[in-house]
């Protein structure tokens, strides 16, 4: 069974910072690209930081500078580091196992104050 467990979100105030994990399991993680999404209120669902099985990372512009994705192939977890928050940066973020097969976590709640 696969599951990808996001934890870290929270209530931050603007300028502050958070670190997003993504436990995987049940899939082989050192072979599916990573990535976190978001979803904003009445929004779509957009990408904001991919990382490629060679580690390459690649980010939306709006988050470029501030945060950073960084994945850890042994213990199986994907991170998003997250500095100088916005409010515009309010969502849910979901982790995504992009492979043979689509999986997603259940996301975490990040709310950042102004």
């Amino acid at each position: 069974q696969v599951q990808l467990v996001e934890s870290g979100g929270g209530l931050v105030q603007a300028g502050g910072s958070l670190r997003l994990s993504c436990a995987a399991s049940g899939i082989i993680f050192r072979a599916y690209t990573m990535a976190w999404y978001r979803q904003a209120p009445g929004k779509q669902r957009e990408l904001v930081a991919r990382i490629t099985v060679g580690s390459n990372p690649a980010y939306v512009d709006s988050v470029k500078g501030r945060y950073t994705i960084s994945r850890d192939n042994a213990k199986n977890t994907l991170y998003l580091q997250m500095n100088s928050l916005k409010p515009e940066d309010t969502a849910v973020y979901y982790c995504n196992a992009d492979g043979p097969f689509d999986y997603w976590g259940q996301g975490t709640q990040v709310t950042v104050s102004s």
